[in-house]
Order: C-alpha cells, then sequence, then structure tokens
C-alpha cells in the first residue's frame, strides 16, 4: 500500500456489476481495492464475504483486496476467511485493532484528533487512516505530521484528483477513494471505459506529488 499509495472503495456496488468495475479500476492502475461492509443488510457479513471472493477470484494476486467498515472482531474473521488482507475501519476499535495483528492482517483505523491517531498506533495499527481528510485539507495533515510524522497517514474522505498530490505533498503515505473514484453514475451507465480513464487520470494525479 505505501508503495502504490492509492485504495479504491467500493460501496454498495451492485453485485451484477462488481466484477467488471474493478476490472476497469484495476486496468486503471489501482493496485488496492476496498469493499465495504454494508451495515444496512442483515446478511451484511455473508455479502462482504461473498464480494471479496469475486475481487479475488477475477484479480487474483494482481490487486491487495481489503474489507472497509469493519466495526467487529466477528467482521474481521469473515473478512479474512474470505481473503482479504487489508482491514480498515471508520473507528478506532482496540478489539478489532488487536484481532486484526493477530491473525497476520493489516490494520487501518479510522481516526482523525491527534489524540485518536496516537491510540489507534498504540493498539497496534500498521497505519491510520485520517477521515474525513477532505474537511480539513493537506494542511491540517501537515499540522499533525508535525510531532506525529512517525505514523503513517491514509487520507480518505474528499480526497480527488484535483487534490490528491497535495495530500501526498503533505506527508500522507497514501489516500482512499470512494466516490469521487468509483462514480455511481458511470457504473450506473456501464461506462467502464470511463472509469478505467478516471483511475488512470488518478493514478497519474498522484504521481506528480
Amino acid at each position: 500500500m505505501k508503495t502504490d499509495k492509492l485504495i479504491a472503495i467500493l460501496r454498495k456496488v451492485p453485485d451484477e456489476k462488481l466484477e467488471r468495475t474493478v476490472l476497469a479500476i484495476a486496468a486503471g492502475g489501482i493496485r488496492t481495492i476496498e469493499v465495504t461492509f454494508d451495515h444496512t443488510r442483515q446478511d451484511h457479513i455473508a455479502h462482504e464475504q461473498a464480494q471479496i471472493r469475486t475481487l479475488i477470484s477475477c484479480l487474483g494476486q494482481d490487486v491487495t483486496v481489503g474489507a472497509g467498515t469493519v466495526l467487529t472482531v466477528e467482521e474481521v474473521q469473515a473478512a479474512r476467511d474470505a481473503g482479504a488482507r487489508i482491514i480498515i475501519s471508520p473507528d478506532v476499535n482496540p478489539d478489532v485493532i488487536g484481532e486484526t495483528k493477530r491473525l497476520g492482517l493489516i490494520s487501518c483505523p479510522g481516526a482523525l484528533t491527534p489524540s485518536e491517531i496516537t491510540l489507534a498506533h498504540r493498539c497496534g495499527a500498521d497505519m491510520v487512516k485520517v477521515f474525513p481528510a477532505g474537511q480539513l485539507g493537506p494542511a491540517y495533515i501537515r499540522a499533525v505530521r508535525g510531532p506525529l510524522a512517525h505514523i503513517p497517514l491514509i487520507a480518505v474522505g474528499g480526497v480527488n484528483e484535483q487534490n490528491i498530490a497535495d495530500f501526498l505533498r503533505a506527508g500522507c503515505a497514501g489516500a482512499g477513494l470512494g466516490g469521487e473514484l468509483v462514480k455511481k453514475e458511470l457504473i450506473e451507465k456501464d461506462d467502464y471505459a470511463g472509469l478505467e480513464a478516471l483511475a488512470a487520470n488518478i493514478v497519474r494525479a498522484a504521481e506528480l506529488a
């Protein structure tokens, strides 16, 4: 992740469009893809496992697959069983971080304040997702990294083609892009060429950092 820097975040992509969506994103040059638990579904664990297995089946070892919006130890275990290698959460949950590390997976919990960021790091997080980064901007990242430069930060929330290089220059180890990359309107129109082109543009923008 630190090498590739970019994470594509898939949230509520229809099952019948999932494979073509991830193939387009991977063809655009993004090598880490996160699929999120949808806690509005009663079958969210089984559904997440099925989506993770679909990604691994169609992409193989070319892409690293992560599970997102992981809130419980049970979800960590289910994601690992399906083949996910990265566990990404919106919060700092010591139990989730601990189970992630016990299973030999990469831990990336979400935090905002310096206190939350340092707590996540002390609990064993490999990197910390700063969310929502877009609302605070690269200047916030720079300020936080003053005393906390030893903690790898991933910017998520409001990161796009226009500002991704700024976040990376501010010191982020990487960035996650959801709706700014995995655009609902492109998927609805089956415009996978457009999705691939957008992914490629974002990769090029990141390379300018």
